[in-house]
């Protein structure tokens, strides 16, 4: 016999006013909902399945006792927000997540008003929560403020120094810490006693609240918070906690997969504060779905699959991809070479690095979620002699960059950026598009800036990366499978700044940079066939130039166009400005430069968004023809 009730609920859910209207009991029967439409929704369209399923309760018991949206709620990263998006009037869509024209997988103002700031790069949170009880309190039309962030986005640093800034700042605001390194299983009689207590008992002060948690548990289940306590803030069961010693009310830890405790906390915190409170959440990666908790990765990124086996659906690469690309041939090197490491910041299979440790285990540096750290370690490690690869996201690296241009170029150390996810990358959207780097980068004295045309190409930069201690030197690539290409067995130490005719012809130049050099090959092809001869050739360096190459390109050609996967101000700004400072541009060859729009590109298939950004091969053809004065007369389908 249960006490739920048997009517659905989740059909009749529009928004989290519903929520409020609901009894506790109702409130359970609408998490196991909430999880099951996750579960078959992500079954469809893949992404970040575990996070999303280790808050379901936490996800209803928030949007149950606060007022959202006038309260604001911030997932940090926000790859963990499905259930919230269910529960926000988004459920009819819930099957779009990550398509395109669809829901992002992410949090995403414009989305919805449940969305108050978007997220996709971790430990921002509680800046932005502290953000908004500012607000607030400055007379803004905005409620409680309350930040959801995980074990792993805490750690970071720019997480401490909001702590720091909002515990000076005292001002009401609530941190829910959601610990997913560690599950707890409290006898549910005695806890569920003791949380429903404070929230019936008389009107009291948070501190003590906060004060009596721990007290007032059984014996065995006291000693587990203690040590959980220790494993978040590293401080001796018994003594405050760093959160207070920060100016923050700690209560915790609890299970937050049982809403008999969740519930009357938030409650409780919710009427008591004054000041800023962090509450403590033990929560289970995939929980609820068998195959997600029993995983290695707890189905943190998954295409889509079979709900009843958990079998994902494999695609049948064409080429292996160029992060294992890098990963291997940088492997290769180590073990030619004892003074090559790697730096990750927390994305050691991302990145390829989990590869080289397996190998040397000794050799390869997670650093967590702090690529500020991780670039300014590296940079210590060259000062000493060794030859770190540091391999950071494009999107990531911007993170880290005043550490790149004081640490690292200014000292002219020999740090080696591997730069993975280069360019647009698909369904994760905008917020992590490699657009910028070689811009950036491009800016700095002391640097060397390459692109890989392809995988082949990839491996002679990791060994010209590697042979190189004059300087810093970067090197970008794509997500995805290769060209295809049979791979050497090792690289060729490239000249620095020396690119690479592929294909020769007399009417138009088309000067690649980068991984678009197959979609730039395409589009000679379209050209030829309108009967003009196309040169095509591969940059390799955006710094420094081939001078030498772009001029002979400039001497015999009618049009030259310049193609890259990055925004505007990177490569063909670089060739623009060279050209223009010797008084080349005089219109006997005419230039173009074809970059990103000045605008963020949508999530959607990759092809998809390099159609969108006018970087397909037909856009690249037309406007090569349009450039050399000859009309494209037949086309083929952007995408």
């Amino acid at each position: 016999m249960t006490d739920l009730p048997q009517t659905p609920l989740l059909d009749g859910v529009t928004g989290p006013a519903d929520l409020r209207r609901m009894s506790d009991a109702a409130l359970k029967q609408l998490a196991a909902e909430v999880r099951a439409e996750v579960i078959s929704a992500v079954s469809e369209t893949g992404g970040h399945l575990g996070s999303s399923l280790g808050v379901v309760e936490l996800a209803v018991a928030i949007h149950a006792v606060f007022d959202t949206p006038h309260d604001k709620l911030v997932w940090d990263v926000g790859h963990q927000c499905y259930p919230h998006k269910v529960l926000t009037g988004r459920r009819d869509r819930i099957r779009t997540l990550r398509q395109e024209g669809g829901l992002s997988g992410f949090t995403k103002r414009s989305e919805s008003a449940h969305d108050p700031f978007g997220a996709a790069h971790s430990s921002t949170s509680i800046s932005a929560a502290l953000g908004f009880t500012v607000g607030r309190d400055m007379g803004m039309e905005t409620g409680d403020a309350i930040a959801v962030i995980g074990d792993g986005s805490i750690s970071a640093g720019m997480a401490y120094e909001a702590l720091n800034n909002a515990g000076a700042e005292g001002r009401r605001m609530f941190v829910i810490l959601n610990d997913n390194e560690m599950s707890i299983a409290p006898p549910v009689g005695a806890m569920s006693k003791y949380l429903s207590g404070l929230y019936a008992s008389p009107f009291g002060q948070m501190q003590k609240m906060a004060e009596g948690f721990e007290a007032a548990l059984p014996g065995p289940l006291r000693d587990h918070a203690r040590r959980a306590r220790q494993l978040v803030t590293g401080l001796p069961g018994g003594q405050g906690t760093l959160f207070e010693e920060l100016g923050f009310q700690y209560v915790g830890p609890i299970d937050g997969h049982d809403l008999d405790q969740l519930l009357p906390v938030l409650r409780a915190a919710r009427v008591r504060a004054s000041g800023p409170v962090l509450i403590h959440v033990c929560t289970v990666k995939g929980k609820g779905y068998a195959p997600a908790e029993t995983s290695a990765d707890k189905y943190h990124g998954v295409g889509k699959f079979n709900v009843g086996t958990g079998e994902q659906a494999k695609s049948r690469p064409n080429a292996p991809s160029y992060t294992k690309v890098f990963g291997e041939a940088l492997t290769r090197a180590a073990a030619e070479d004892p003074r090559i490491v790697g730096v990750t910041a927390a994305m050691p299979s991302g990145t390829g690095l989990d590869i080289m440790q397996k190998r040397f285990p000794g050799r390869v540096f997670d650093v967590g979620i702090a690529e500020q750290h991780g670039v300014t370690f590296a940079a210590g490690m060259a000062a000493s002699g060794l030859r770190p690869f540091c391999a950071i996201y494009s999107t990531f690296l911007q993170r880290g960059y005043d550490q790149v241009v004081h640490d690292v170029a200014l000292q002219n150390l020999p740090v080696r950026f591997a730069i993975d996810r280069a360019g647009l990358v698909g369904a994760d959207g905008p917020t992590h598009a490699g657009a910028f780097d070689v811009g950036y980068l491009s800016a700095l004295p002391n640097m060397v800036v390459m692109a890989a045309g392809d995988e082949v190409e990839l491996i002679h930069m990791v060994a010209t990366a590697a042979a190189h201690d004059a300087g810093p030197i970067s090197f970008r690539y794509p997500r995805g499978e290769g060209e295809g290409l049979a791979l050497p067995e090792r690289g060729e130490v490239l000249e620095i700044g020396k690119g690479r005719i592929v294909k020769e012809g007399s009417d138009i130049a088309i000067l690649s940079f980068g991984a678009h050099l197959g979609e730039c090959r395409k589009a000679a092809g379209i050209i030829e066939a309108q009967g003009a001869s196309v040169t095509l050739a591969d940059a390799r360096f955006a710094k420094p130039l081939d001078r030498a190459l772009i001029r002979q390109l400039l001497r015999h050609h009618k049009a030259l166009i310049t193609v890259e996967q990055g925004a505007q101000g990177g490569f063909g700004a670089i060739v623009l400005h060279d050209l223009a400072n010797d008084g080349l541009l005089d219109g006997r060859c005419q230039l173009r430069t074809m970059t990103l729009p000045d605008r963020f590109i949508d999530h959607a298939a990759p092809d998809a968004m390099y159609a969108d950004a006018g970087l397909s091969a037909v856009d690249i053809a037309a406007t090569a023809l349009q450039a050399a004065g000859i009309k494209l007369e037949k086309t083929e389908s952007r995408v």
